[in-house]
C-alpha cells in the first residue's frame, strides 16, 4: 500500500478539536499612529491543525491587539517545511512576515538535503525563541498494544510492519526513530506527512502503526480517546500525562534530545529596529496570561526569549546533532 499517499485529505477531525480553543486567523483593527499598515503573517511549514499552527494561532489576537495589524496564519506545507522558509527568504524585509519553525531545518537539513537554498546566518535573523515541548509516540486505541514495550514485541512478530509516521524527514525525530530502531534490532521505516494533522488521522485509522510528534498535535487526541499516547521524550514525565512513561522509562535509549522548541524569524537584512519591535510583540503574546495558559493546557510551554537566545541554541544543538547525523549517513535526494 502507498503509506505516503493516504490519508492526506482526511485531517478534518483534527481541525474541529482546535478550532473551539483558538484565536481568530483573521482580524482587524484601527492601527497605532506609527504602526505598519500591512498585515503580520505568521508563516507556518505544516498544514492546519498541528502544534506549529496552534501556536500562531494562539498568538494571533493578541498580537493584533499590541501591534494593530491585521494577523494571518500563512500555511505553506510541503518540502519539509522548506517551502515555508524559501518564501519567508524572498519576503521584503519589513517585519510583516515572519516565520515561526523549529530549529531542524537550520541545525539538521543543511546536513541532511541536498538542495537546501538557506543559510540561517546569511538568510535570516532570529527574532524571539516562544515555546518548548516534548515529542510523542502515539498509535491508535483500536491497535493490540497498549505499552511501548509490547509495541515492541508485536514488531518483532510483524517485521514488515514497521512503519513509523512523523512530519518531516532528516529531523531530530527522523534520527531518533532510527536509534530506537539500532536497539530494538527491528527495522523501523520513517515515513513522513505533510503536517500534524494528517499524521494523526492516518494513526487513529491504522494507516501506520504509530507516529511521533509533539504532544501538542495529539494531546487532545490523546484525552478524547482517539490516540494512546505510548511515552514522552525527555528524562522526566509530562505534567499532563503523569502516567505515561518516558521512552527511557519504557526501557529504550534514543528519545532523550527528541524535545523541541518554536522560534521566529525574519529575513536577514530586516532593519533592527523592526526585529526589537516583533521581539517585544512576540514575546508579549506568549507571555500574556490567557495565551501563556492556553499554550500550557496545549504542552506548549513558553519561554518568551530573545532572537540572541535563538542564535546560542541553534549553535548548541548544531554541535549535537552533528556526530549523529554524520554516523548515520543519511543523505536525502531532495
Amino acid at each position: 500500500m502507498n503509506i505516503l499517499n493516504r490519508g492526506f485529505s482526511k485531517w478534518a477531525f483534527v481541525l474541529t478539536i482546535f478550532s473551539g480553543a483558538l484565536a481568530g486567523v483573521h482580524a482587524q483593527s484601527n492601527p497605532p499612529v506609527g504602526a505598519p499598515t500591512e498585515p503580520l503573517r505568521l508563516v507556518v511549514g505544516f498544514a492546519p491543525g498541528g502544534a506549529l499552527d496552534a501556536l500562531a494561532r494562539a498568538m494571533a489576537e493578541q498580537l493584533r491587539k499590541s501591534t494593530g495589524q491585521t494577523v494571518l496564519v500563512d500555511n505553506r506545507p510541503g518540502a519539509s517545511t522548506r517551502l515555508a522558509i524559501d518564501y519567508v527568504k524572498r519576503a521584503p524585509p519589513d517585519g510583516n512576515t515572519v516565520l515561526l519553525a523549529s530549529s531542524a531545518p537550520f541545525v539538521i537539513f543543511p546536513m541532511t538535503y541536498k538542495r537546501v537554498n538557506y543559510d540561517v546566518e546569511r538568510d535570516f535573523a532570529p527574532v524571539a525563541h516562544l515555546v518548548e515541548f516534548p515529542s510523542v509516540i502515539s498509535t491508535s486505541t483500536t491497535q493490540p498494544f497498549k505499552t511501548l514495550p509490547q509495541y515492541v514485541e508485536w514488531l518483532r512478530r510483524h517485521p514488515k510492519d514497521g512503519w513509523v509516521g512523523l512530519t518531516s524527514l532528516g529531523g531530530g525525530l527522523h534520527f531518533s526513530v532510527l536509534a530506537m530502531s539500532k536497539e530494538v534490532g527491528v527495522p523501523m521505516e520513517p515515513i513522513p506527512y505533510k503536517g500534524g494533522a494528517p499524521l494523526v488521522t492516518d494513526i487513529i485509522s491504522g494507516q501506520v502503526p504509530i507516529g511521533t510528534d509533539a504532544l501538542a498535535s495529539q494531546l487532545e487526541l490523546h484525552r478524547g480517546g482517539k490516540v494512546r499516547i505510548l511515552a514522552v521524550s525527555g528524562t522526566r514525565r509530562n505534567r499532563l500525562l503523569p502516567d505515561v512513561p518516558t521512552v527511557k522509562e519504557a526501557g529504550i535509549n534514543g528519545f532523550d534530545h527528541a524535545s523541541f522548541s518554536y522560534s521566529a524569524y525574519v529575513p536577514a537584512s530586516t532593519p533592527p529596529a523592526v526585529i526589537k519591535r516583533l521581539e517585544r510583540a512576540l514575546v508579549d503574546a506568549v507571555k500574556e496570561r490567557r495565551v501563556y495558559a492556553q499554550l500550557m493546557s496545549l504542552g506548549l510551554e513558553p519561554t518568551g526569549l530573545d532572537g540572541a537566545t535563538v542564535r546560542k541554541q541553534l549553535r548548541a544543538e548544531l554541535a549535537f546533532w552533528r556526530p549523529i547525523v554524520q554516523a548515520s549517513g543519511f543523505k536525502s535526494e531532495e
